[in-house]
């Protein structure tokens, strides 16, 4: 591999040609306090921050930040921290995915408009992954993933808790009334205890997890709890090794081929993932040129089993996983799934990453003769309700109900769906299909995380936990339960789920990958001559932006602007 030299530095345009522009930049360096010597010709490393004061999975940046810089300087690097927009999950409303393509376009900026030569992307929680690393790709220059690692186990009254899940649960207890607020307060003061993003495989593990597995981290980060000395001691490893990429020129296109995706789809059904990677990774995947696509999942899906044993659909948390062997440990015991000649950032092969990982406890991480589910732990759906495709997560559902067939009782929108779910009089029984409409990529706006409908409270007093439940919307990855997601086309721009009525049958066979509306096309075109298109949800800003661009979610709700093809010219600097 041939190295770069100082003069081919990308940085050197900026720096270290004689002009006044470059004499300019020389001096408001100085004016930071720099000298010449502590930039000119070394790799100048933009340190992408996600940091803010209302974002609890990244608290511990501010420490992190320092510590990815101090392994810059010491490989002989110059760092300069850029923040970045912090996607708070818990917090960010209408939905975090309104906003991950704003990120993925203020990195792939940041990158371009600054003097750097390579970057380190600091993120964890669920929509900073693939944001910045959406936009890192577009970019094109070298960059390291560092994750911000899971949080430590939930604990109340001697219980283990687990982030979403658990909250999930119990409050289904509380409206069922079999669970007190006094019981209830105690729950949410232990069930999120330290920095990081959630313990359980949700999407902020699942994305970490999946940046691992295609090679944008250093081996074994993801699985490293946030207060752990060791996630330290990774950022700076990982400030150390960007540098070394910057030299070597080792670029995006190098890592992220086909069969590295292929390697991060089969990690996260191995690890039980969350549904919401099927948006991001395609999303990613295309940034990348590579053309990944539902029935890829689905294909992968039928011959990986689920090893992880975490919740939801396990017994575990991160914390267990870390202490099993972590993510190296579960990719070794799927080797011969693995393309093990796939490269990553350390300039190893995936298959040198793996190679003498340890699996610690088997419970943890399951021998593949004893796996949690055997394959499908995500299923793809199609039919005259999803033409563009539905996904599912079998292993969370009950098993009586990934065959099903039910009437439906349809939610026009979540607020209809907020008024009515509890009405005593609501027509519903444990057969019936809930139905949610309009809470797509556009209809949300943003397919906010309401997948996983409520149960009606009459129906939790008689003891119902699941039912079939289908939307255009996402879940979170930290929730379970029958589940149908992401179905495409959404209502809002008339998809097939615009035209169902309350009373209408709806069919769900897992096994046979079907999702089935029973009403006769006649009568389908008859309702459809009559729906209406809605009225805009924005009129300006970023909103009206997105909805002019985002695709919809079997495409990974990017912008058709972004995934175009084309290039972008380097800024002149003159």
């Amino acid at each position: 591999m041939n190295r770069l030299t100082p003069e081919q530095l990308r940085s050197h345009r900026w720096f270290g040609r004689e002009a006044m522009r470059t004499f300019n930049h020389r001096s408001r360096m100085a004016q930071l306090g720099f000298a010449r010597e502590d930039y000119a010709g070394k790799p100048v490393i933009g340190v992408l921050n996600t940091w803010s004061d209302i974002n609890p999975c990244h608290s511990h940046f501010k420490e992190r930040v320092e510590e990815v810089k101090r392994g810059v300087w010491l490989a002989g690097g110059f760092p300069l921290e850029l923040p970045a927009m912090s996607i708070a999950e818990p917090f960010v409303k209408p939905s975090p995915l309104l906003y991950r393509n704003l990120l993925a376009m203020e990195v792939e900026e940041l990158l371009r408009s600054h003097p750097v030569d390579g970057a380190v992307l600091m993120g964890g929680c669920d929509k900073t992954t693939p944001g910045l690393i959406m936009g890192a790709t577009s970019m094109g220059l070298p960059f390291a993933f560092m994750p911000a690692g899971p949080m430590l186990r939930g604990s109340f009254n001697g219980k283990t808790l687990g982030s979403g899940s658990d909250m999930f649960k119990h409050w289904a207890e509380v409206r069922a009334g079999t669970l007190s607020m006094e019981e209830w307060e105690g729950v949410l003061s232990g069930i999120a205890r330290s920095p990081g993003h959630c313990m359980t495989m949700g999407t902020a593990s699942t994305m970490t997890s999946a940046a691992e597995a295609l090679g944008l981290t250093l081996p074994g980060a993801a699985s490293i709890p946030a207060p752990d000395s060791r996630h330290a001691q990774m950022a700076v490893a990982t400030g150390r090794r960007i540098v070394e990429m910057v030299w070597d020129d080792l670029r995006p296109p190098q890592i992220l081929t086909a069969d590295a995706f292929d390697n991060a789809v089969t990690a996260v059904l191995a690890l039980g993932g969350s549904t919401n990677a099927l948006v991001h990774l395609i999303a990613m995947a295309r940034r990348a040129g590579v053309m990944l696509d539902l029935a890829r999942f689905d294909a992968i899906a039928r011959d990986t089993p689920l090893i992880a044993n975490l919740r939801p659909a396990g017994q575990y948390l991160m914390e267990d996983f870390f202490y099993a062997g972590g993510l190296p440990a579960m990719l070794a015991r799927l080797n011969g799934k693995l393309v093990l000649d796939a490269l990553t950032i350390n300039g190893k092969t995936l298959g040198e990453n793996i190679a003498g990982a340890q699996v610690f406890d088997d419970d943890v991480i399951l021998p593949l003769n004893r796996p949690l589910v055997a394959e499908g732990s995500l299923a793809v759906l199609r039919g005259n309700l999803a033409p563009d495709g539905a996904v599912i997560k079998p292993a969370a559902a009950e098993a009586r109900l990934r065959k099903h067939t039910g009437p439906a009782v349809v939610f026009e929108h979540y607020a209809e769906l907020q008024d009515r779910i509890d009405d005593p009089d609501l027509d519903v029984t444990p057969d019936s299909v809930l139905v949610l409409k309009n809470a797509g990529p556009l209809g949300g706006p943003g397919m906010p995380e309401w997948g996983q409908l409520p149960i009606p409270k009459k129906l939790l007093q008689q003891g119902v936990r699941d039912m079939l439940r289908i939307s255009d919307c996402r879940m979170s990855g930290t929730s379970f339960g029958a589940c149908v997601l992401h179905v495409s086309p959404e209502a809002f721009v008339g998809g097939p789920l615009a035209l169902v009525h309350t009373g209408d049958l709806i069919e769900m066979d897992v096994s046979q990958r079907k999702l089935h509306l029973h009403v006769s096309d006649e009568e389908l075109a008859r309702r459809r001559a009559s729906w209406q298109a809605p009225k805009p949800r924005y009129q300006r800003g970023f909103g009206a932006l997105y909805a002019a661009h985002v695709l919809q979610a079997h495409e990974g709700c990017d912008f058709d602007v972004l995934v175009r093809p084309g290039d972008t010219p380097e800024p002149d600097i003159y």
